[in-house]
């Protein structure tokens, strides 16, 4: 890359940025905005303008003569675009940027997609570099001097260059392959709409499966719950526990406290009756939650606590796991 930046500012006057490239030789500079991130682009395509056919037809012209160095003349600053615009209404961005470890085939391949011709390199958002076409050729000269062909890293490196080439030399659109290249080191194929809806069916089958596995994976974790709950039996240690965490919600603001969480399986009709609030919803209860409910309508119901049971999820449209709240709210 070239370490020798030279930047614009966003308010920088388009005169004056054609004056900063033609005094130094370049054909385009990062915009920078005060605290030095990149925000920008601005190259003498720009400045001269892309819509204009006489301008596109002198422009290889006077970008020669840029790259030269020589001195701006009075047809070519008549030729910019009006002199109050500033870097920031005619660069281009967002920008392609590229980090100090980017290969060197990724790179190219960078200016072959986006039709660029040149891309800043970046380190912890500030520029430190600019990498163009002319330094990807000195690279890969200089690796034909120390390298021997293989006819694989190397190839692959001279054909997103020719492909770059293809772009800007004979503007030509890209082919499919160029679209859809193939990884390194496979068979070049040619792709389809048929083979993307074939990927999209083998994407939504894996999602299928996946979302299978999940169900299966959930039905047999609420089997071993529901096997635990029918077994597990409330100590007076364990009941004393729920009251005391009940009065530490109130104690909060809270105005009711959920003494227990169980899969609809434990009820007896699967928490249909809960669902759609019938009276008769105690009865389907059934281990650690028919114990709970017990113990409510011995020790709490007499004191006037609500014993409130509530579906909490409903997973496919069908209940879940069932709450039994404690209420002391008006």
């Amino acid at each position: 890359m070239t370490t020798t930046v030279v930047s614009v500012g966003p308010d920088t006057p388009t005169r004056e940025v054609a004056r900063a490239l033609s005094e130094n030789g370049i054909s385009a500079a990062p915009v920078l905005d005060r605290t030095g991130s990149l925000i920008g682009m601005i190259s003498e395509g720009d400045l001269l303008g892309r819509s204009d056919k006489d301008r596109e037809a002198r422009r290889d012209w006077w970008l020669t003569r840029l790259a030269e160095g020589e001195p701006l003349n009075r047809d070519f600053l008549a030729s910019l675009r009006p002199p109050l615009l500033v870097a920031r209404d005619a660069m281009a961005s967002p920008v392609v940027s590229v980090g100090e470890d980017a290969e060197i085939a990724d790179i190219a391949r960078l200016l072959t997609t986006h039709r660029i011709k040149r891309v800043p390199v970046v380190r912890d958002g500030r520029v430190v570099g600019i990498v163009s076409r002319a330094d990807l050729v000195r690279a890969l000269a200089a690796t034909s001097d120390a390298v021997p062909d293989s006819g694989h890293g190397r190839g692959l490196f001279a054909a997103a260059l020719a492909g770059i080439d293809e772009r800007f030399l004979h503007h030509q659109d890209p082919a499919p392959a160029e679209l859809f290249p193939h990884p390194a080191g496979t068979a070049e194929t040619t792709l389809s709409a048929a083979d993307f809806r074939s990927l999209v069916a083998q994407h939504d089958q894996k999602q299928i499966a996946e979302r299978q596995g999940r169900l299966r994976a959930a039905a047999e974790q609420n089997r071993r719950r529901v096997a635990e709950l029918i077994d597990q039996h409330i100590t007076d240690e364990g009941w004393g526990s729920l009251l005391h965490g009940a009065r530490h919600a109130a104690e909060d603001g809270a105005q009711e406290f959920m003494l227990l969480s169980f899969p609809c399986a434990l009820c007896a009709d699967g928490g249909r009756a809960i669902n759609s609030e019938q009276p008769g919803w105690p009865q389907t209860l059934r281990g650690e939650a028919a114990e709970l409910y017990l113990r409510w309508e011995r020790d709490l119901k007499p004191l006037g606590f609500p014993l409130i049971a509530r579906v909490l999820d409903f997973p496919g449209g069908m209940p879940g796991n069932i709450g039994l709240f404690l209420n002391w709210g008006e």
